[in-house]
């Protein structure tokens, strides 16, 4: 799920905070970060979220990864990119960055 936040005028490190994210990596050749918030001690599920920042405007697009890739080396993975927990997650990260 994709959305946009405008104007943020806070740290990427202030806002993974607030919303309860970890740094995961950054990715150079599309400008991006990773980040994760594991929802159970193994890991997984866990909500995956890519920030891009272009201009004032920042970038959103979150999913859900079921479990960890099965092949190693691959990014294949059973993940959710819609549906009321995505969308429920999106919210409150809207809600909590839009204060």
């Amino acid at each position: 799920m994709r959305f946009v936040i405008k104007n943020i005028r806070e740290s990427i490190s202030t806002l993974a905070r607030k919303i309860g994210y970890f740094y995961l990596k950054k990715d150079e050749a599309k400008k991006e970060m990773s980040f994760i918030q594991p929802m159970e001690i193994s890991g997984y599920p866990r909500f995956h979220l890519y920030l891009k920042i272009e201009n004032q405007d920042w970038i959103f697009n979150l999913h859900l990864d079921q479990k960890r890739p099965i092949y190693e080396g691959t990014p294949a993975h059973s993940g959710e990119y819609e549906g009321e927990v995505i969308e429920k997650e999106a919210e409150r990260i809207k809600q909590i960055l839009q204060k």
